[in-house]
């Protein structure tokens, strides 16, 4: 027996975007799908100076997708097999979270805690909606026209996607049968649990390095720094003796947290020294400001926001950090 979720009723405050990263506005190319029934949202302003282009939706939560209806045990098992998620949202966008037009798809779980996530209800895997490999696929098979059209395809977000290694890998191989490019949105921190194969059906890795400074990562996230390097590394490596996906190294710029010229320097260093492992392994930075769009989640779950009074980045320091990088040879938003 199945069921399928009504859409939202109601807009949740903040627009969801992969590894809870509380990113700046879209950029002016961006554009939003809409999809029947799913709410919008209009953000707030990023920093001063910065480009505020279409607002990103809210998610469409479950709209559209039928919810697997399953006993406890049946569910264990499906999941360890990788035919089920915990699934907490998708939407359809374009110039976000990859190449084109991406179907982007957010699952529940995470272990990390960052201070300046939005999306705080993705936390526990418990929380998402259980949703089959299958449905989900036939999801992508309905955009293929759209992803051929807009050279766009299917990313894997969260959270933290590779808390369901299984499930990932299983519609990763899915949407690589059609012939669909393929990203994964990661924070990199449980890197170990992408197998060889998934990163042989990953077109694009976005890699959320959220500090270079391990003591400020720690602050950041309250877990260790190493395993995000390794799992970059990892990837560089690869591309020496065979297929390796894309790099895009994403870092978020919160005043006072993580803009640190020494800090910002450090993750500079970092993303070029992948591209002196493996020549163009890292194709893109982006820089991305904070904002204060979760904090409304953060309230309605009885979480501490202890990034109440953080302000936004001005255009300047904005600029200053691009800088940053723009001074080790990488092309940076």
């Amino acid at each position: 027996m199945t069921v399928t979720l009504p859409g939202p009723t109601a807009r949740r405050p903040g627009a969801a975007r992969g590894c809870g990263v509380a990113g700046g506005t879209l950029p002016d190319d961006a554009t939003r799908l809409d999809v029947p029934g799913a709410p919008t949202t209009t953000g707030e302003p990023a920093a001063s100076g910065t480009p505020v282009g279409h607002a990103r939706r809210a998610g469409a939560g479950l709209d559209g997708l039928t919810v697997a209806d399953v006993d406890r045990a049946d569910k264990l098992a499906a999941m360890r097999a990788g035919e089920l998620g915990s699934v907490h949202s998708w939407e359809l966008v374009t110039a976000v979270d990859g190449p084109g037009t991406r179907l982007t798809v957010f699952l529940n779980g995470c272990p990390l805690r960052c201070l300046y996530c939005h999306n705080p209800d993705t936390f526990a895997m418990k929380d998402g909606r259980p949703v089959t490999a299958d449905e989900l696929l036939g999801r992508v098979k309905r955009y293929l026209p759209v992803f051929r059209a807009t050279h766009g395809g299917l990313t894997l977000s969260g959270g933290e996607v590779l808390m369901q290694p299984a499930f990932a890998a299983r519609v990763l191989r899915g949407a690589k049968a059609m012939d669909v490019h393929t990203a994964l949105d990661t924070s990199g921190f449980l890197g170990a649990n992408a197998t060889d194969a998934m990163l042989d059906d990953t077109d694009l890795v976005l890699l959320d390095v959220k500090s270079g400074d391990p003591d400020t990562y720690t602050k950041v996230t309250s877990r260790d720094l190493e395993p995000t390097l390794r799992f970059g590394r990892r990837i560089a490596e690869r591309g020496l003796t065979g297929h390796a996906p894309e790099v895009w190294v994403r870092f978020v710029l919160v005043p006072g947290l993580t803009d640190d010229v020494e800090n910002v320097e450090k993750v500079a260093s970092y993303a070029a020294s992948l591209n002196e492992i493996r020549p163009g392994t890292v194709t893109r930075v982006e820089v991305l400001p904070f904002h204060q769009m979760g904090r409304d989640k953060w309230d309605a779950l009885g979480r501490t926001y202890e990034l109440d009074d953080t302000p936004a980045p001005s255009a300047e320091l904005t600029e200053r950090v691009r800088d940053q990088f723009r001074a080790h040879g990488l092309k940076t938003y």
